[in-house]
């Protein structure tokens, strides 16, 4: 299945939600993609991302967190299974592109943030709006123990 394919497929609910690496094809906009199905979409920018405190910080802007999120990982899941300030409309899709820095930089840091993403991704599950994380990559990088979206 192409990148685009398993996008669609996963868009329209023939794929379980999950956490997954995923490569599209260059110049492939698939945030148009996922709104036109209704989707939230956040893009998580990975470049400066180098340890707990900035992916917090990070996460915090592009979620627009409320000002009692607490800068810690309960915190991050507490806000990522709650977004009731932010309507998903058909659901939630996380971008997170270049998230091989902070893998090199700081891997625990990373894992912890995957179990986060994926603890998320459960809650939401069963929901009118289920959330998906999608590790965006250029097909250098991989993450043992997180499945491809192919």
């Amino acid at each position: 299945m192409g990148a685009k394919r398993a996008l669609n497929d996963l868009l329209a609910g023939r794929l379980e939600p999950g956490v997954f690496q995923w490569r599209p094809p260059a110049s492939f906009d698939w945030t148009e993609r996922a709104e036109r199905a209704g989707m939230r979409i956040f893009r998580l920018d990975g470049a400066a991302i180098r340890g707990k405190e900035s992916l917090l910080r990070a996460c915090a802007a592009v979620f627009e967190f409320p000002d009692w999120f607490g800068d810690n990982w309960d915190a991050l899941e507490d806000c990522l299974t709650d977004l009731s300030w932010a309507s998903g409309q058909e659901g939630y899709l996380i971008g997170y592109e270049t998230w091989w820095e902070l893998a090199a930089a700081d891997e625990g840091s990373f894992r912890t943030a995957l179990d986060v993403f994926a603890e998320a991704v459960e809650s939401w599950r069963d929901s009118d709006t289920p959330m998906t994380v999608l590790l965006i990559g250029d097909g250098g990088a991989h993450v043992i123990g997180v499945p491809e979206l192919e």
